[in-house]
């Protein structure tokens, strides 16, 4: 089974991720009543879960959505310990705003902010969001390998691989500039 797919096996311990959102207009981050969000799964984008709408302070109401065990959150080896949702955000006289792969935990509460252009005020339609995967789970390319010691030509400053603690520190007694205010070498 895909992890960031929603189980309909019954056998399966799925628990439950929260979910609020926090709809702002762009302009002067006034609350948006009325806003309406359908949710849907990420593997179903066609698959209506939920719709809920804010209230006069811009919020919903917390609702639960499927996610995996939590579990999967405690072993290296296991599927992703999220789930993925799309939200689709909709208000009148506001441009609507489309949301990817949002990312639903197990036994916490995400809060999810949206800000929303009015029509008036944008010539140019909301761009949509999309949430890649995490780094553990998506396919990125592999790290390139850096080499142990750097060339000091490049910027003058160097990355070590690990803690160096010099021998002497250099204290110098006085203002920067003042060059002639001795230096102490503490061991």
């Amino acid at each position: 089974m895909d992890s960031g797919t929603i189980s309909s096996n019954p056998n399966d311990n799925t628990s439950k991720g929260g979910l609020v959102f926090n709809i702002t207009s762009t302009q002067a981050l006034i609350p948006i009543e009325n806003a309406t969000i359908n949710i849907y799964s990420s593997s179903d984008p066609t698959r209506q879960i939920e719709q809920i709408t804010t209230n006069d302070l811009g919020e919903t109401e917390r609702i639960e959505l499927p996610a995996p065990p939590l579990e999967y959150s405690e072993q290296p080896d296991e599927p992703r310990p999220y789930t993925d949702y799309n939200f689709e955000i909709s208000a009148p006289n506001y441009e609507p705003v489309f949301i990817e792969g949002a990312q639903i935990l197990p036994d916490v509460t995400a809060v999810q902010p949206v800000s929303m252009n009015p029509f008036i005020t944008s010539n140019e339609p909301q761009e949509d969001i999309n949430i890649p995967d995490h780094t553990l789970y998506g396919d990125y390319p592999p790290k390139i390998p850096e080499d142990e010691v750097k060339p000091m030509d490049e910027s003058g400053e160097i990355v070590l691989s690990r803690v160096v603690l010099p021998e002497y520190v250099v204290v110098h007694d006085g203002v920067p500039s003042n060059s002639s205010a001795p230096n102490y070498y503490i061991r």
